[in-house]
């Protein structure tokens, strides 16, 4: 696999450096991002917030390197990502990003210890590597009796507890999720906040999108989008530390497991 140059330096981890993002240029184009600029240095926990049209949801998927800006620059640890082949995107993504989805997108009559192992299958890491960490990941969220389980025997709650065990089983630098806690019951909610507020405090930065202000009560910083502009950013709690409102943090065992799949 083509290594992507620079990544994991000391720059911000992420870096949106006055973005613009277009479609359909011409008479009816679409003007979604407006400028946007914004640093996430690495440890931070950021909620983003807006309506919906906002651009929210544009904004993470350059984040997350599913779209690319059509104008400015999108920097990740100081690598400029429109200089990136497809390869090195792709590793990108695979390696130094984690992302958690609203609808869960686990793959269907499969366990959940083998929808955690996709990304290591992708990134070509042996089988029983592969087994290692993802019971670990599996471990980390709570799941660790639920392995052989498949999608339609869990709740709701822990299908998003598995797709967060795969988004984190490749060790990645950034965890970025598409309203998470969208779909899930106010139980399952606190649960799956309480997880990412571990992996935040066990030293992963944490990108979140949603529109419920009790989720991005739960970050460090809360950015809030206008009409394709930043209109508001806000921090809660310093970059280095424990998020506000984590609780049933058990000692040290979140970070070493964190390492034991780093």
């Amino acid at each position: 696999m083509e290594a992507v140059p620079g990544v994991g330096g000391d720059s911000p981890v992420l870096l949106l450096d006055d973005v613009h993002k277009i479609y359909n240029p011409g008479p009816l184009q679409v003007h979604v991002l407006k400028g946007v600029s914004m640093a996430v240095e690495q440890g931070d926990y950021v909620a983003i917030m807006g309506h919906s049209g906002s651009g929210k949801s544009t904004m993470l998927n350059i984040l997350g390197c599913l779209d690319i800006p059509t104008a400015g620059r999108y920097l990740i640890s100081g690598v400029d990502v429109s200089e990136l082949d497809q390869n090195q995107l792709a590793e990108v993504r695979n390696r130094y990003l984690g992302f958690v989805y609203q609808s869960f997108n686990l793959v269907k009559r499969t366990s959940a210890q083998a929808n955690v192992e996709l990304p290591l299958v992708y990134a070509g890491v042996p089988k029983a590597e592969r087994r290692r960490r993802a019971l670990t990941a599996l471990g980390l969220v709570g799941l660790g009796e639920r392995t052989h389980h498949m999608p339609n025997e869990l709740s709701g709650g822990q299908q998003q507890r598995v797709a967060i065990a795969r988004a984190i089983v490749t060790g990645p630098s950034v965890v970025l999720g598409d309203e998470p806690t969208g779909n899930l019951d106010p139980t399952s909610t606190a649960e799956v906040l309480q997880i990412f507020g571990q992996l935040n405090a066990a030293g992963r930065t944490v990108v979140l999108i949603t529109h419920e202000t009790e989720v991005a009560d739960h970050a460090k910083r809360v950015v809030v989008l206008t009409d394709g502009r930043i209109s508001s950013d806000v921090r809660n709690a310093p970059v280095q530390g424990e998020p506000p409102n984590l609780i049933d943090l058990t000692g040290a065992e979140p970070r070493e497991a964190e390492e034991a799949i780093a």
